[in-house]
């Protein structure tokens, strides 16, 4: 008797995304915007359920941007600085130090001087500063003859050191979007669409985009250029990307604007940055950002000189752009190894966690390096986690939390006895910690974990668009590019290619695989990251159904699509509905074997 098949199972459930019924209202609109049936669908999921919402969300990215007047002290902001414009007040911007914040602070600056006022920014230090407004900072502030001080993505913590302002004479006009405290700060103005009177449309914001919608209000309408303030849209961009907000809604419309500005006409330092870490910019998108971009500028705060990031986003000048991105780069390669040490020792105080709802560790590790160990150890270990410097007095301390999990901001709150001052928002945080406090935090923290709700391990991967292998075409790879920019929120399509026959299969280097696959008389390039294990289980000749991201590949001046894995099984185990037959010339296609378990099939949504 001949041995069975050997039946290739998936990693994860597959589900085909259901499908909503069309209005007709909807359909001529699509039809409108040349969006396809297809498409269509897979906006449906997104929620594009309504005319608005397509035009917004393919349209002009304008229509996504909402009157910055609705911000909360909106009016008294802009009226603050009208009063410094006629008086001749120098400003003081204060950032952060992270890619977020240093984007909102070049952001902000550009934004002043355009409106005619005299800016000096500041970049704060975590030695000396740390998170939020610092009283260094405000005595910066007096040396410098500023007579008020506007806060980018930081400060609504900020209560003492705002109110340190005021009794000094300098008003304090404070831009944010992290979590407001019970006790908010006496701020002349505290725009932050997080406050709990606020009734702005859109509270996604980051600190570049809050900045990004400042200078909006500023700007439009100026003389002489009245629509000044879209040309800032990059930086937003940048940060928008860089602190892992839903690129949906109004985020989604910054992102598109400032992505096409980089592609046309970037400004010197970001094409300078793009050069340096040999990006090409007209293929810059969100992913890019996230990756590339944002360690880069996050570098500097992190090991080098704090101010160099800053510098680089202002430069006028290319040449010195050059030379700056040049540094940034050194930069970067020295946070990389640092961090990876530094990650190793903070693994090993860990150990075995077991079912500890949260770790929280203390040691030795720079500042600038918790941040990165945090994130490490909560992707790494699928549950939040709190890093302490115990390098600096008070203890600096920066959480990260897998997504879905802790809300950051609610546990530090109810944490806060413990600090001398905190900040943040869902998945980061940070803290300077009250001296003999780390035991008592822990406790509580870890308390706060424990009764928050715990995600599955593995996700259920749900399919966008499922079709046969041979209707894989840069057709569909236009059409889901109209989905760009994709993340958080509007993750990337994920389609299910059915039926592909693998002709060829090898280990790649770091334990990924390379294959390829036949959809008739064409082929599809593979790659399957941290797959090294098909190399063992799939052979030439297996007919496979192949759930991937679909991309395009360039290597030796030729252009070839090309499937990212994300999981595999042997064809036909996955039975989706409304999948239109196909099979390749000459063959009728295997009999389905029985359904596995872990594929099931898309519901139908009732109207």
């Amino acid at each position: 008797m001949a041995d069975l098949p050997v039946m290739l199972g998936p990693r994860r459930t597959w589900s085909l995304a259901p499908r909503a019924p069309v209005s007709p209202q909807l359909a001529d609109a699509a039809h409108s915007l040349g969006i396809p049936e297809r498409l269509l669908h897979v906006l449906l999921t997104r929620g594009c359920d309504t005319p608005e919402a397509l035009r917004s969300f393919l349209g002009d990215p304008v229509r996504a941007l909402h009157d910055p007047a609705l911000l909360p002290d909106a009016a008294a902001f802009r009226d603050r600085l009208v009063l410094a414009r006629s008086r001749g007040e120098r400003i003081m911007v204060y950032g952060d130090f992270d890619a977020d914040g240093l984007t909102a602070l070049a952001l902000m600056v550009l934004a002043l001087r355009a409106f005619g006022l005299e800016v000096e920014p500041y970049v704060p230090t975590r030695l000396a500063d740390g998170h939020g407004l610092s009283i260094p900072a405000v005595e910066r502030a007096l040396e410098a003859g500023c007579g008020v001080i506007v806060t980018v993505d930081c400060g609504t913590s900020s209560t003492d050191e705002v109110a340190t302002a005021s009794e000094r004479g300098i008003d304090v006009l404070v831009t944010d979007h992290h979590h407001v405290p019970d006790r908010a700060p006496g701020a002349a103005a505290l725009v932050n669409p997080h406050r709990a009177d606020a009734s702005y449309p859109d509270s996604r914001l980051t600190g570049a985009g809050v900045a990004f919608k400042l200078a909006q209000l500023l700007l439009a309408g100026e003389p002489p250029t009245r629509d000044a303030w879209l040309d800032l849209a990059d930086l937003a961009a940048i940060g928008t990307v860089a602190d892992v907000a839903p690129l949906v809604g109004e985020n989604r419309g910054i992102v598109r604007l400032g992505l096409d500005r980089i592609h046309t006409s970037p400004r010197p330092g970001i094409a300078a940055l793009l050069a340096a870490a040999g990006l090409p910019r007209e293929r810059l998108d969100a992913d890019a950002i996230s990756f590339a971009v944002a360690p880069r500028l996050n570098a500097a705060g992190r090991v080098g000189d704090v101010t160099l990031a800053a510098r680089l986003l202002l430069a006028t000048d290319a040449a010195e752009a050059e030379g700056l991105a040049a540094r940034l780069e050194e930069a970067n390669r020295t946070r990389r190894d640092l961090t990876a040490s530094a990650v190793a020792e903070a693994r090993d105080v860990v150990g075995d966690p077991g079912e500890a709802p949260a770790v929280v560790v203390a040691g030795e590790w720079p500042v600038g390096l918790i941040g990165l160990i945090a994130g490490r150890l909560s992707d790494t270990l699928r549950r939040p986690a709190v890093v302490f410097s115990t390098v600096v007095d008070p203890w600096r301390g920066s959480a990260r939390a897998p997504t879905g999990t802790l809300d950051l901001a609610a546990a530090f709150a109810a944490c806060q006895r413990h600090f001398l001052r905190f900040g943040g928002h869902p998945e980061a945080a940070g803290c300077d910690l009250l001296p003999g406090a780390f035991d008592r935090f822990r406790s509580d923290f870890i308390s706060q974990a424990a009764s928050a709700p715990r995600r599955p391990a593995v996700a259920d991967l749900v399919v966008d668009v499922a079709l046969p292998a041979a209707d894989v075409d840069y057709g569909l790879l236009g059409e889901l590019a109209r989905l760009e920019p994709v993340g958080v929120g509007n993750l990337a399509p994920v389609v299910a290619v059915l039926g592909a026959t693998v002709t060829r299969v090898r280990a790649a280097s770091n334990g990924h695989c390379q294959m390829t696959v036949s959809k008739g008389r064409e082929v599809l390039d593979v790659i399957a990251f941290g797959r090294g294990d098909l190399v063992a289980s799939v052979g030439q000749g297996d007919r496979v159904d192949i759930v991937a991201r679909l991309a395009t590949r360039r290597f030796g001046g030729f252009e070839s699509l090309q499937l990212e894995l994300v999981d595999i099984a042997t064809a036909g185990l996955w039975q989706p509905a409304a999948v239109p037959e196909r099979h390749e010339p000459g063959t009728a296609g295997p009999p389905a074997p029985a359904q596995h378990p872990a594929l099931v099939a898309a519901p139908e949504i009732a109207s």
